[in-house]
């Protein structure tokens, strides 16, 4: 695809921040297996991806606010802009080794998200987008699954753990969903479960509890993909309410009845 000044911009970002977290992803396994070790390095791991994506950022594009996983919000000049940046995102499956990991990126103009990028620099898989554009893997054009009918369907959540809000709630929930689906699965990265739904991997996904960065650029991938999102009361408000649905649009819609079904 031929890309847009801004999406050449944000791809130089993600691909340098990303290039260091493959060789740091590299030592995990070296590490001396304790809680310390490995959690101390990826939080310095996802600090320096961090830092090297703000500094791009403000040299390419001078100026831009900021809303950032590792540092928060950091207000710019320009408050029609916001980048929102995930530094490494599924930051767990890098602590354990799993290969589903990467640099998400998205620019928000006048409270709309306008362009969105994903790299994961172990696969190389390189997800980019901006609105109106379509959404490219490696060039290639995506497109949500087509099924109809949930039976049929792939459908993908993050699991209920210890700490997740609501647990009883999320439990029911999942329950609910797994006894209308064909499978379900969890890749432990809401970003990247959302660029399978745009890629047509997996036909839906929903989740509660996120942050804006876990929204941002995989619900711009779902709707240049033909798909919808809505959060999960069937509104826009998905970064306010930190919940999100997304499928195609049949498959969407019927995935949010079972859900409300089972919150009662």
């Amino acid at each position: 695809m031929a890309r847009s000044a801004l999406l050449n911009v944000m791809v130089s970002a993600v691909t340098k921040a990303g290039r260091p977290l493959a060789r740091d992803f590299g030592e995990i396994e070296n590490l001396q297996v304790s809680m310390k070790g490995p959690a101390d390095f990826v939080v310095a791991a996802d600090r320096k991806a961090g830092q090297a994506l703000v500094a791009e950022l403000n040299k390419a594009r001078p100026g831009y606010s900021f809303l950032t996983k590792d540092r928060g919000l950091l207000p710019g000049p320009d408050e029609s802009h916001r980048w929102i940046v995930d530094p490494l995102a599924g930051s767990t499956n890098f602590l354990h080794g799993i290969p589903v990991f990467g640099v998400a990126l998205a620019l928000e103009r006048e409270g709309q998200i306008v362009a969105a990028v994903l790299f994961n620099p172990v696969t190389n898989d390189l997800y980019v987008s901006e609105r109106g554009a379509g959404v490219f893997l490696n060039d290639r054009r995506l497109r949500v699954a087509g099924r109809t009918a949930l039976a049929d369907c792939v459908v993908a959540t993050g699991i209920p753990h210890l700490g997740t809000p609501d647990h009883p709630g999320a439990i029911r929930k999942l329950q609910s969903v797994m006894i209308e689906v064909a499978g379900m699965r969890s890749s432990g990265s809401p970003v990247f479960e959302l660029a399978s739904v745009a890629a047509g991997r997996i036909d839906a996904y929903w989740q509660e509890g996120l942050q804006p960065w876990d929204i941002a650029a995989g619900a711009l991938f779902v709707r240049e993909a033909g798909g919808k999102s809505s959060d999960l009361w069937g509104g826009e408000k998905m970064i306010d309410t930190r919940s999100i649905c997304a499928g195609n649009e049949k498959i969407q819609g019927r995935l949010l009845t079972a859900l409300t079904t089972a919150r009662g």
